[in-house]
């Protein structure tokens, strides 16, 4: 049982957090990534989030 708290706490310790989904560092972070390295999923998630809320933001 003490094996297991061990490798759960080591687990959790080492496991990064990554940003949410469209917020403004998420959106940084995908920019800076190849774009031929993006999922189907985070193409769609940056263009509603990232593109399409800064031309919002303009009007």
């Amino acid at each position: 049982m003490k094996t297991i708290l061990v490798l759960l706490g080591a687990v959790f310790l080492l496991s990064a957090c990554s940003p949410t989904v469209g917020s403004e560092k998420w959106c940084k972070q995908l920019k800076e990534k190849a774009k031929g390295e993006w999922t189907a999923n985070e193409a769609v998630e940056f263009t509603k989030n990232c593109i399409i809320r800064l031309d919002d933001d303009k009007k």
